[in-house]
């Protein structure tokens, strides 16, 4: 079998679950999930439907891999939506709001890898690990680093994945379940560096890059704490600790959107729930999440959804 057809043989074994993180989402929007602090890593396997997943945007400070196993996906961070084919591996831009977009027919299972950046490369590890996280914050061309199904290396990622999956679901099992899994991760991220190494930054530039996100945070947390609220550029600039002009450029490089979209997007992420979840009026909703007018609430929502407020409602209640 080649790498490909292998990774499906592991994943056939494999119970999928329906795409359902609503309870692992906090207040603020965030996606929280524990992690062991002596082995932040995760796996999870979704089976994403029409029907059935949580929609929204999230952020949460883990790196992911994302590769759908069946069909198509479309998959959006910040302002850019991208098309993924079964066997694509899509690096996702944590900090950005991201969410995979529906569409009619959507089915498809999907392996999702995270972890949080300390498992592989923090203060004391050896310099050279900082390459196997390039893939993740070398992106000077400004475009997602998408590793094609078709390209020359994706057959040793998919090799590397098959080995990383069975690794992690059969640890019970297996000795040194823990090393594993990490052994294999790094060569996934090794062939990943390899492959988008025309982005490759120094080390000192890779630094800053990881510096500038942690410098954002506290406004993130503001944000989605307080989403319904009126925030100003120069409010929010002062809670990053810059000027204006320096905030507007930095939220930019790391939201992937401005400001105003932002706000937009956690506010229409906590609509989806509420509408879901509660029997509130439409109007009341749109209030609740900060839009004081509902007609451009409704607008901004299809936009964002592809049908209206009532529309979704109708949907997830079938």
């Amino acid at each position: 079998m080649n790498p490909w057809e292998v990774l499906l043989a592991v994943a056939a074994r494999l119970r999928f679950e329906p795409h359902n993180i609503t309870a692992e989402l906090d207040a603020r929007g965030h996606y929280s999930v524990e992690l062991d602090g002596e082995f932040p890593f995760l796996i999870k396997l979704f089976h994403y439907t029409t029907q059935r997943h949580t929609r929204g945007g999230t952020w949460h400070e883990r790196l992911e891999l994302f590769m759908p196993l069946d069909g198509p996906a479309r998959f959006r961070m910040g302002e850019q939506e991208m098309e993924l084919q079964s066997g694509d591996l899509l690096v996702v831009d944590n900090l950005k709001l991201h969410h995979v977009v529906d569409f009619p027919g959507f089915d498809t299972r999907v392996i999702v890898v995270s972890f949080l950046p300390e498992f592989v490369y923090s203060l004391g590890s050896p310099s050279h690990d900082y390459a196997f996280l390039l893939p993740f914050y070398s992106r000077v061309e400004r475009r997602p680093h998408v590793l094609r199904s078709n390209d020359q290396i994706t057959g040793r990622v998919h090799s590397a994945l098959a080995k990383l999956l069975k690794c992690y679901c059969d640890g019970t099992v297996l000795p040194f379940h823990q090393a594993g899994c990490k052994a294999f991760l790094l060569e996934m991220l090794y062939h990943l560096a390899t492959h988008f190494r025309g982005s490759k930054l120094m080390q000192w530039e890779f630094m800053r890059q990881q510096a500038r996100s942690l410098r954002l945070k506290k406004l993130f947390d503001h944000i989605n704490s307080h989403s319904s609220e009126k925030l100003s550029v120069k409010a929010s600039a002062r809670l990053a600790g810059m000027n204006p002009a320096q905030f507007m450029k930095m939220f930019k490089q790391v939201s992937g959107m401005t400001l105003v979209a932002y706000l937009n997007h956690v506010r229409l992420a906590k609509a989806t729930r509420l509408l879901g979840e509660t029997d509130r009026s439409i109007a009341d909703i749109a209030s609740e999440v900060g839009f004081v007018d509902q007609s451009y609430f409704d607008k901004r929502f299809k936009r964002a959804f592809g049908r209206t407020p009532k529309e979704f409602r109708a949907e997830s209640r079938s």
